[in-house]
């Protein structure tokens, strides 16, 4: 009995499971292999990237960990062997970006055109949570044809919409979440990129809709270019619905990695503060005579951003969007913050529907990461006329109103031309949702700055209308009243009287910001620790 006993064990310790390694190594081989070489070439063809080149792109050199690499369709023989194996048209898992760990998911166009058809949606959503369970930002790399009639041969049965697997909110309420538009983006695909703090698109190559140009047609008799329909030159330049354009893959991939530089990892923990050699008491002195004593002229405002900002720091988001407000992600002693400066050069810097959108979107992406506002004020109002009543801007100001009310990350507003009237009113909350003063909230003018409820030139000529017109020299009484008002105006008597805080000379505001930074530390500790989960 002991005998055949050692026997069968010594039988057992002999076996091993390289049948099983080779089937394992086979299944991987034939993942990697995505769609096939005919497939990849395609794609290729395109000018665009796999899955799997992408991801490589973005993360950090040998840091990628890919799940579900197995998931996918199989056929066996009459032996049960493998026969036919077509992986799951998505590639996800973790990595880092910068040395900071990531979720990543990218859908595999080789495969169906990435259409659901061939889609797994537990391995992408399994992908979603993990990155909310983990607390880690989330990478969507969209290339997705959307769904496919092909599904009701497949399943038999048509699939009931329902999202509630997907943790779309609790996401974006948690951790960064960006969205690459890498190819045709339409139904589910065009959500993956907008349900995001930062979207890009790529030129020509990307696409983002509803739906693609043969439904267009067929429901609504259009013929129409996907392009024209959904490209880049609607969505990031017209519509606002994505962030950024870029002028290739690899451009968008370094914009996603640049992006999440400046943010934390999650709401429970601050942005990363990086060693910096400029200067904090850098002054350059063109900042002095920057601002146009003509009020006719305008300025390039970025030139202002960039003097001030540490070196080589500023990310611009929404360039082509909104363009009477830019807004930027940038550094000031490493600490990273966010900038809104008006530009004269576009609507007369007023505040349009569209840049009230983006400045809403951006403030909301600052307060959610803890990144300090500075706000350079240049705002004449809310846009006139009937087209901007048609549009409703107003109810786009009054939803900036409420975003910057809410705002706890600290705020300070330099006015460096104009604040007027209701628009100008919205530089930055000096009282929080709780009535109580938030003394963080700074605000600092230049000597060229000027504030009140209606711009002098506009308002000497409605309230005096009658007056220059019964003037012998009607030009000459109209300038008359106006330095009269401009004496009045001048932001010194504010500051007299302390509704101001200070006028700076503007060479010295880089100092004055850094030490705003320094200052506002504790105050931001505070932020994320009362938010009861501390990393």
């Amino acid at each position: 009995m002991s005998t055949n006993t050692s026997a069968s064990e010594a039988k057992i310790e002999q076996q091993d499971w390289s049948a099983e390694v080779a089937d394992l190594r086979r299944r991987r081989a034939l993942s990697e292999a995505m769609g096939g070489p005919t497939a990849v070439e395609y794609q290729h063809g395109l000018g665009k990237m796999t899955a799997r080149e992408r991801i490589a792109r973005l993360c950090d050199e040998e840091s990628f960990r890919e799940f579900g690499s197995l998931t996918g369709k199989a056929k066996y023989d009459d032996d049960g062997e493998l026969a036919e194996f077509t992986p799951a048209n998505s590639v996800v898992g973790s990595g880092q970006v910068n040395g900071r760990h990531i979720c990543v998911a990218a859908d595999d166009f080789t495969i169906r055109g990435g259409s659901s058809e061939a889609a797994n949606p537990d391995k992408w959503i399994y992908l979603e949570r993990l990155a909310l369970e983990t607390a880690n930002p989330l990478i969507r790399l969209v290339d997705t044809a959307g769904g496919s009639v092909k599904l009701l041969d497949q399943n038999q049965t048509t699939r009931f919409p329902d999202y509630s697997k997907w943790p779309v909110f609790p996401l974006l309420e948690s951790v960064p979440v960006v969205g690459v538009a890498l190819g045709s983006c339409a139904g589910l695909g065009a959500l993956k990129v907008l349900a995001s703090h930062f979207s890009i698109m790529v030129r020509d190559t990307s696409q983002v809709f509803a739906a693609g140009p043969p439904v267009v047609k067929q429901a609504l008799g259009i013929d129409i270019d996907k392009n024209e329909l959904g490209g880049y030159k609607v969505h990031a330049r017209h519509s606002g619905l994505v962030d950024n354009e870029a002028i290739d893959e690899a451009d968008a991939l370094e914009q996603v990695r640049k992006f999440l530089s400046y943010l934390p990892q999650n709401v429970w923990s601050l942005p990363k503060r990086v060693p910096c050699d400029d200067p904090v008491d850098r002054e350059e002195e063109f900042l002095d005579t920057v601002i146009p004593r003509n009020r006719r002229k305008v300025y390039d405002p970025r030139k202002i951003v960039a003097a001030i900002c540490d070196c080589d720091s500023l990310f611009e988001i929404g360039r082509y969007y909104g363009r009477s407000v830019i807004t930027q992600l940038a550094r000031l002693n490493g600490v990273p913050v966010g900038i809104m400066i008006g530009d004269p050069r576009e609507a007369g810097g007023a505040m349009t529907l569209s840049s009230a959108t983006k400045i809403e979107r951006f403030v909301e992406l600052c307060d959610r990461f803890h990144l300090p506002v500075i706000n350079f004020v240049d705002q004449p109002g809310n846009m006139t006329g009937p087209e901007a009543e048609r549009a409703g801007t107003l109810r786009g100001a009054l939803r900036v109103m409420k975003v910057i009310e809410k705002a706890k990350v600290p705020w300070v507003s330099i006015v460096v031309r104009r604040a007027f009237g209701l628009a100008g009113g919205l530089h930055g909350a000096q009282y929080g949702m709780d009535g109580h003063r938030r003394p963080l909230n700074h605000r600092f003018g230049w000597p060229s700055a000027r504030w009140g409820s209606i711009p002098i030139e506009g308002g000497v000529a409605a309230a005096y209308k009658r007056d220059i017109a019964a003037a012998p020299d009607p030009v000459a009484r109209r300038q008359e009243l106006e330095e009269h008002y401009n004496r009045l105006s001048s932001p010194l008597r504010t500051a007299e009287r302390f509704l101001i805080v200070d006028i700076i000379e503007p060479r010295k505001t880089r100092k004055l910001l850094c030490d705003w930074i320094d200052l506002c530390q504790e105050r931001m500790r505070i932020n994320v620790e009362g938010q009861g989960r501390i990393t």
